[in-house]
């Protein structure tokens, strides 16, 4: 278990049959406004976005369908739709070979322009103010690159909350006063600055970092101190790759082409190594989740959306350390020696999550032209698509496009995940757990939250009792009685940024008769979690239906 938000539901109270209490109706809720983050689609063809260039970097225009290869884990599959873009605009594509199944993509027409939607997603968590701000404001001064067609939303993360910014909007003015709002908003960098200067010093006192990263003690473990700093970086950075990806999932569906641009305040690729700075040691330490596994989230949710992400450098080339060399007997060139592994790290991270989606890793100068060169990088590629045979197994499949021409660079997202109904479902209620609702999710009917009490060094439990709309529930004859088979599912992230891994917990709801309208069962567990502020989702799905009740609450010690 992470050092994060754990939670804690015991047999007994899981493993009981929840009784429906008949309670008088309530009253009508007031009506609930409209969602306004985007509606989550069921993605049937994928698109791939390809962009074609010669060796010197240039885009290639006028290849056909028939000049591309699509592969799916090195087998060739049909290419069903097929459109160039070019400059902005939809190009009439010659005429497919006679018995090729290939149409346009929907909704595209050829010779009108085919616009862009921008979603910004702005890291406050890792973020320092300073830096954020040079990036926001960069940004909001580019925005009459924004074509007629064009559109951008953004939206920020603290670390617990996902907040909407700014919806989908045109309007220069409009979105001009949304960044001001986003560089109003309180960064949380100092504080990640703070977390790794006490560790370092600490390290260095214990004498655990020898000097130019290379360790005093050799060892393929890491030291207590740097697995407790390395947990609590994981629990961080899967908060802030989790609360992308829910952003993501909030705005599925804009038309045009979906780009994301993600500004990260600094997420390490390699955790052990940002850790100890010590560049080819071998560490193996497999509950820290790195690399690929630790932004799958986002890459997995962008490929199958079809986003494709711009990682933005928020901090940019860093050319100082927090202790002195000198305290420590250590020459400049160590120091700069462990400072080019940490930014080699974070920027390694955000090269692979723009390379996976057929993007590219905007860094050190490229962080105050983000729109500029992501424009260019957008305007003219070509749109595939292709049905793969859906399995919902969750099972990752690698994606390949070729020319049938030499001498050609191809740039295109890697693969899909082929995600089952309960992860989808998972992934909903974690998106209600950073947005504090989310779309297509129905409102519990109440969730009673205790006074917290202590439990034990550090943490607190609270007893919670939800209240199960019976009468909209899928009730199923078994026997005498009418039964509906539900999974609950609960997720806590605290202001750390820790947050607990979502069980998925079965629950057997059984009444005598059919549920009279408005009546409702209750519900009752118990959740240990950090005692410090959390965000709590609760969630109850009900297969039979494909219904998702969720609510969420704020838990304070």
């Amino acid at each position: 278990m992470t050092p994060g938000a754990t939670i804690l539901l015991p047999a007994l109270l899981i493993g009981a049959v929840a009784t429906a209490a008949v309670a008088q109706p309530p009253a009508p809720p007031p009506e609930l406004p409209t969602p306004v983050f985007g509606e989550v689609v069921e993605v049937r063809v994928i698109n791939l976005e390809v962009v074609v260039t010669d060796r010197d970097g240039l885009p290639v225009t006028g290849l056909a369908a028939g000049d591309f290869r699509l592969l799916v884990d090195g087998e060739e599959v049909p290419v069903r739709y097929f459109t160039e873009v070019r400059g902005g605009q939809a190009i009439e594509s010659p005429a497919a070979e006679p018995g090729a199944d290939v149409a346009a993509v929907p909704d595209i027409v050829p010779g009108s322009p085919v616009g862009t939607s921008y979603l910004v997603f702005v890291d406050d968590f890792f973020s320092i103010a300073r830096d954020r701000d040079r990036v926001l404001r960069s940004l909001s001064a580019e925005l009459s690159r924004l074509g007629p067609e064009d559109r951008m939303a953004i939206v920020a993360f603290d670390g617990i909350e996902l907040e909407m910014i700014s919806t989908w909007s045109s309007s220069v003015s409009e979105l001009e006063r949304a960044f001001q709002k986003a560089v109003k908003r309180p960064a949380h960098g100092l504080r990640r600055e703070s977390e790794r200067r006490s560790f370092l010093s600490g390290s260095r006192r214990m004498g655990q970092t020898g000097i130019g990263g290379m360790p005093n003690l050799p060892g393929n473990r890491l030291e207590m101190d740097e697995r407790f700093y390395a947990e609590l970086l994981e629990d961080q950075v899967k908060s802030t790759v989790s609360a992308a990806a829910a952003a993501l999932r909030g705005f599925a569906n804009p038309p045009g082409r979906k780009v994301m641009l993600m500004l990260s305040g600094g997420w390490p690729y390699d955790i052990p190594e940002y850790v100890t700075r010590q560049f080819g040691r071998a560490i193996t330490e497999p509950q820290i989740e790195s690399g690929d596994r630790l932004f799958a989230p986002v890459v997995e949710t962008a490929n199958r959306l079809g986003y494709t992400l711009y990682a933005v450098d928020v901090p940019g080339l860093a050319t100082d350390d927090v202790i002195d060399a000198s305290e420590f007997g250590r020459t400049v060139v160590n120091e700069q020696f462990a400072n080019f592994i940490r930014e080699n790290n974070i920027q390694y991270g955000l090269e692979f999550v723009s390379q996976q989606t057929g993007g590219r890793a905007f860094v050190n100068a490229g962080r105050t032209a983000v729109l500029e060169n992501a424009e260019a990088d957008t305007r003219s590629y070509y749109w595939l698509g292709f049905v793969p045979a859906w399995q919902g197994d969750d099972r990752s499949h690698r994606v390949e496009a070729e020319v049938r021409r030499e001498g050609l660079r191809v740039r295109n997202r890697s693969g899909y995940l082929d995600s089952s109904r309960s992860r989808e479902v998972s992934m909903a209620v974690e998106s209600a757990l950073m947005f504090g609702g989310g779309p297509n999710l129905r409102p519990l009917a109440a969730l009673k939250v205790s006074t917290p009490t202590k439990s034990s060094v550090g943490n607190m439990r609270v007893n919670v009792e939800l209240a199960v709309p019976v009468a909209e529930l899928t009730m199923l004859p078994v026997g005498r009685q009418r039964v509906a088979d539900l999974e609950l599912r609960v997720a806590a992230i605290d202001e750390r940024g820790g947050r607990n891994e979502i069980p998925v917990l079965p629950v057997r709801l059984a009444v005598e008769s059919d549920p009279a309208p408005g009546q409702l069962a209750y519900y009752r567990t118990t959740l240990e979690l950090r005692r410090i502020r959390n965000r709590v989702a609760v969630a109850l799905y009900d297969p039979a239906a494909g219904t998702i009740w969720s609510t969420t609450v704020e838990v304070e010690p």
